[in-house]
């Protein structure tokens, strides 16, 4: 089964820069229903109350990082499924251990292109 290109996707960043960046990465692998928030209580509340397939958030965040709306997101049983792809400049091992055990879907470490996003995407929704 293919990957669903339609699906909604929720980035999540303070740095609207890098909001951008992603959206573009993701136009390129063929995602287009993009949505985005610039810190984790925006991005939770819209979790609540659409309809995404997959999340892609920056660990670094305030006043709510990115750990924290996963954990609210795996706390939630409308939410607990939805995959979680974590971005990160640092690729220290606790941070990974912490993302692992609040239940990250997948991680990425800054920098990253296209093909790595579209490499975790596909990781993360089971499909090629």
């Amino acid at each position: 089964m293919a990957i669903d290109r339609a699906m909604n996707v929720l980035i999540v960043d303070d740095y609207k820069t890098m909001l951008r960046i992603i959206r573009n990465l993701l136009k390129q692998i063929d995602f287009n229903n993009v949505d985005e928030a610039t810190d984790g209580a925006e991005a939770l509340a819209k979790l609540r109350t659409g309809n995404f397939g997959l999340v892609i958030s920056d660990w670094n965040m305030e006043p709510m990082t990115g750990l924290q709306l996963l954990q609210e997101v795996r706390a939630d049983a409308r939410l607990k499924a939805t995959p979680f792809i974590m971005i990160t400049a640092e690729s220290k091992a606790e941070n990974v251990v912490a993302a692992r055990q609040a239940g990250v879907s997948n991680y990425i470490v800054k920098p990253f292109n296209a093909e790595t996003l579209k490499e975790k995407i596909e990781k993360v929704l089971g499909h090629a």
